[in-house]
Protein backbone atom coordinates (compact mmCIF):
# COMPACT_ATOMS: atom_id res chain seq x y z
CA UNK A 1 0.00 0.00 0.00
CA UNK A 2 1.30 3.49 -0.98
CA UNK A 3 -0.06 7.19 -1.43
CA UNK A 4 -1.49 7.42 -5.06
CA UNK A 5 -1.38 11.42 -5.56
CA UNK A 6 -3.13 13.06 -8.82
CA UNK A 7 -2.68 16.64 -10.44
CA UNK A 8 -6.84 17.46 -11.39
CA UNK A 9 -6.59 19.96 -13.81
CA UNK A 10 -5.64 18.52 -17.37
CA UNK A 11 -4.51 14.94 -15.72
CA UNK A 12 -7.89 13.96 -14.13
CA UNK A 13 -10.40 15.86 -16.71
CA UNK A 14 -10.12 17.09 -19.78
CA UNK A 15 -9.93 20.60 -19.17
CA UNK A 16 -9.17 23.25 -16.41
CA UNK A 17 -11.66 23.53 -13.73
CA UNK A 18 -10.57 27.26 -12.29
CA UNK A 19 -10.71 28.40 -15.89
CA UNK A 20 -14.46 26.91 -16.70
CA UNK A 21 -15.63 28.15 -13.71
CA UNK A 22 -14.56 31.52 -14.59
CA UNK A 23 -16.25 30.51 -18.10
CA UNK A 24 -19.19 29.40 -16.06
CA UNK A 25 -19.41 32.90 -14.09
CA UNK A 26 -19.35 34.84 -17.17
CA UNK A 27 -21.68 32.60 -18.85
CA UNK A 28 -24.27 33.01 -15.67
CA UNK A 29 -23.58 36.87 -15.48
CA UNK A 30 -22.03 36.50 -12.10
CA UNK A 31 -18.94 38.87 -13.40
CA UNK A 32 -18.08 40.95 -16.39
CA UNK A 33 -17.22 39.13 -18.89
CA UNK A 34 -15.53 41.06 -21.35
CA UNK A 35 -12.93 42.17 -18.37
CA UNK A 36 -13.25 38.56 -16.67
CA UNK A 37 -12.55 36.80 -19.63
CA UNK A 38 -9.71 38.86 -20.48
CA UNK A 39 -8.06 38.35 -17.37
CA UNK A 40 -9.12 34.71 -16.53
CA UNK A 41 -7.22 33.78 -20.46
CA UNK A 42 -4.31 35.54 -19.15
CA UNK A 43 -3.84 34.02 -16.04
CA UNK A 44 -4.62 30.50 -18.20
CA UNK A 45 -2.05 31.28 -20.78
CA UNK A 46 1.16 32.72 -17.80
CA UNK A 47 0.32 29.05 -16.48
CA UNK A 48 0.82 27.38 -19.41
CA UNK A 49 4.00 29.39 -19.64
CA UNK A 50 5.30 28.63 -16.06
CA UNK A 51 5.40 32.22 -15.37
CA UNK A 52 2.13 32.34 -13.20
CA UNK A 53 1.80 35.19 -10.34
CA UNK A 54 0.07 32.86 -8.26
CA UNK A 55 -1.02 35.36 -5.56
CA UNK A 56 -2.16 38.22 -8.05
CA UNK A 57 -4.39 34.80 -9.72
CA UNK A 58 -5.50 34.11 -6.65
CA UNK A 59 -6.95 37.81 -5.79
CA UNK A 60 -8.97 37.55 -8.90
CA UNK A 61 -10.41 34.03 -8.90
CA UNK A 62 -11.54 34.12 -5.61
CA UNK A 63 -13.22 37.57 -5.83
CA UNK A 64 -16.53 36.62 -7.03
CA UNK A 65 -16.93 34.14 -4.04
CA UNK A 66 -16.95 36.96 -1.86
CA UNK A 67 -19.78 38.77 -3.34
CA UNK A 68 -22.31 35.95 -3.27
CA UNK A 69 -23.52 33.82 -0.45
CA UNK A 70 -22.24 30.60 0.45
CA UNK A 71 -26.11 29.12 -0.86
CA UNK A 72 -26.14 30.87 -4.56
CA UNK A 73 -22.46 29.73 -4.90
CA UNK A 74 -23.23 26.04 -4.16
CA UNK A 75 -26.40 26.16 -6.21
CA UNK A 76 -24.40 27.45 -9.17
CA UNK A 77 -21.81 24.59 -8.55
CA UNK A 78 -24.27 22.14 -9.17
CA UNK A 79 -24.98 23.55 -12.59
CA UNK A 80 -21.14 24.27 -13.46
CA UNK A 81 -21.01 20.56 -12.90
CA UNK A 82 -23.48 19.31 -15.11
CA UNK A 83 -22.52 21.78 -17.69
CA UNK A 84 -18.62 22.06 -17.83
CA UNK A 85 -17.54 18.89 -15.91
CA UNK A 86 -19.45 15.89 -16.09
CA UNK A 87 -18.29 15.91 -20.05
CA UNK A 88 -14.80 16.33 -19.39
CA UNK A 89 -14.58 13.86 -16.54
CA UNK A 90 -12.09 10.61 -18.10
CA UNK A 91 -12.99 6.65 -17.92
CA UNK A 92 -9.85 5.63 -18.21
CA UNK A 93 -8.60 8.05 -15.19
CA UNK A 94 -11.55 6.96 -13.26
CA UNK A 95 -10.13 3.34 -13.73
CA UNK A 96 -6.99 4.40 -12.40
CA UNK A 97 -8.36 5.60 -9.30
CA UNK A 98 -9.99 3.17 -9.43
CA UNK A 99 -6.85 0.50 -9.46
CA UNK A 100 -5.07 1.97 -6.60
CA UNK A 101 -8.09 1.58 -4.60
CA UNK A 102 -8.16 -1.86 -4.95
CA UNK A 103 -4.79 -2.75 -4.23
CA UNK A 104 -5.22 -0.42 -0.98
CA UNK A 105 -3.50 2.62 -1.39
CA UNK A 106 -4.55 5.95 -0.01
CA UNK A 107 -5.82 8.23 -3.14
CA UNK A 108 -5.29 11.61 -2.89
CA UNK A 109 -5.50 14.68 -5.43
CA UNK A 110 -3.33 17.53 -5.08
CA UNK A 111 -4.68 20.79 -7.07
CA UNK A 112 -3.24 24.18 -6.85
CA UNK A 113 -7.10 25.58 -7.75
CA UNK A 114 -8.83 26.21 -5.08
CA UNK A 115 -11.13 23.70 -2.51
CA UNK A 116 -14.64 25.35 -3.71
CA UNK A 117 -14.12 24.40 -7.06
CA UNK A 118 -12.67 21.56 -6.91
CA UNK A 119 -14.21 19.41 -4.16
CA UNK A 120 -16.80 18.15 -5.94
CA UNK A 121 -15.20 17.04 -8.75
CA UNK A 122 -12.57 15.22 -6.59
CA UNK A 123 -15.74 13.66 -4.83
CA UNK A 124 -17.06 12.58 -8.16
CA UNK A 125 -14.12 10.35 -8.75
CA UNK A 126 -14.83 8.95 -5.24
CA UNK A 127 -11.26 10.35 -3.90
CA UNK A 128 -11.50 11.09 -0.44
CA UNK A 129 -8.46 13.04 0.13
CA UNK A 130 -7.73 16.33 -1.37
CA UNK A 131 -5.16 19.04 -0.67
CA UNK A 132 -5.93 22.37 -2.78
CA UNK A 133 -5.50 25.97 -1.85
CA UNK A 134 -7.87 27.34 0.33
CA UNK A 135 -10.06 30.45 0.20
CA UNK A 136 -10.40 32.27 3.47
CA UNK A 137 -13.88 32.08 4.83
CA UNK A 138 -15.55 34.50 7.91
CA UNK A 139 -18.70 34.34 9.13
CA UNK A 140 -19.66 31.87 6.78
CA UNK A 141 -18.53 33.78 4.06
CA UNK A 142 -16.03 33.55 1.56
CA UNK A 143 -13.56 36.87 2.10
CA UNK A 144 -11.86 36.92 -1.28
CA UNK A 145 -8.46 36.08 0.60
CA UNK A 146 -6.38 32.85 0.58
CA UNK A 147 -5.77 30.71 3.75
CA UNK A 148 -2.54 30.07 4.28
CA UNK A 149 -0.25 29.30 1.53
CA UNK A 150 -1.53 28.48 -1.88
CA UNK A 151 -1.18 24.95 -3.14
CA UNK A 152 1.14 25.40 -6.06
CA UNK A 153 4.64 24.58 -7.15
CA UNK A 154 6.65 24.10 -4.28
CA UNK A 155 3.57 24.60 -1.95
CA UNK A 156 1.79 21.60 -2.77
CA UNK A 157 4.74 19.62 -1.16
CA UNK A 158 4.36 22.02 2.11
CA UNK A 159 1.08 20.68 2.07
CA UNK A 160 1.69 17.42 1.74
CA UNK A 161 4.07 17.41 4.02
CA UNK A 162 1.14 18.90 6.85
CA UNK A 163 -0.68 16.18 5.62
CA UNK A 164 2.10 13.76 6.23
CA UNK A 165 3.16 14.91 9.57
CA UNK A 166 -1.13 14.84 10.95
CA UNK A 167 -1.82 11.59 9.40
CA UNK A 168 1.49 9.47 10.51
CA UNK A 169 1.33 8.22 6.35
CA UNK A 170 4.83 8.27 4.28
CA UNK A 171 5.38 8.97 0.87
CA UNK A 172 7.47 5.40 0.33
CA UNK A 173 6.58 3.68 -2.98
CA UNK A 174 4.64 7.02 -3.78
CA UNK A 175 3.25 8.10 -7.18
CA UNK A 176 2.66 11.03 -8.56
CA UNK A 177 0.12 11.98 -11.69
CA UNK A 178 0.43 14.98 -13.46
CA UNK A 179 0.01 17.57 -16.64
CA UNK A 180 2.41 20.44 -16.24
CA UNK A 181 5.90 21.27 -15.83
CA UNK A 182 4.53 23.40 -12.95
CA UNK A 183 4.70 19.94 -10.89
CA UNK A 184 8.14 19.59 -11.21
CA UNK A 185 8.88 19.80 -7.56
CA UNK A 186 6.21 17.39 -6.83
CA UNK A 187 7.08 14.86 -9.88
CA UNK A 188 10.67 14.70 -8.51
CA UNK A 189 9.33 14.04 -4.90
CA UNK A 190 7.88 10.72 -5.17
CA UNK A 191 9.19 7.46 -6.44
CA UNK A 192 6.76 6.96 -9.51
CA UNK A 193 6.89 10.21 -11.56
CA UNK A 194 3.71 9.54 -13.96
CA UNK A 195 3.53 12.02 -16.46
CA UNK A 196 -0.35 12.36 -17.78
CA UNK A 197 -0.93 14.26 -21.16
CA UNK A 198 2.11 16.30 -20.55
CA UNK A 199 2.99 19.84 -21.88
CA UNK A 200 5.52 20.12 -24.14
CA UNK A 201 8.80 20.88 -21.25
CA UNK A 202 7.37 18.35 -19.11
CA UNK A 203 7.35 15.39 -22.21
CA UNK A 204 10.35 16.12 -23.12
CA UNK A 205 11.78 16.00 -19.37
CA UNK A 206 9.84 13.03 -19.09
CA UNK A 207 11.80 11.41 -22.62
CA UNK A 208 15.22 12.72 -20.93
CA UNK A 209 14.39 11.10 -17.61
CA UNK A 210 12.76 7.78 -18.95
CA UNK A 211 9.25 8.73 -16.66
CA UNK A 212 6.00 6.86 -17.63
CA UNK A 213 4.26 9.13 -20.07
CA UNK A 214 0.10 8.02 -20.24
CA UNK A 215 -2.57 9.58 -22.56
CA UNK A 216 -6.52 8.93 -21.03
CA UNK A 217 -8.38 11.06 -23.26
Amino acid sequence: MALAIFDLDKTLIKGDSDFLWGVFLSEIGAVDADIYQSKNQYFFDQYALGKLDINEYLEFCLMPLSQYSMQTLNQWHQQFMSQKIEQILLPKAQAVVDMHKEKGDTVMVITATNRFVTMPIVARYGIEHLLATNPEIKEGQYTGKVEGEPCFQSGKINHLNKWLKETGENIKDASFYSDSYNDLPMLELVDYPIVVHGDDKLNALAIERGWKRLDWV
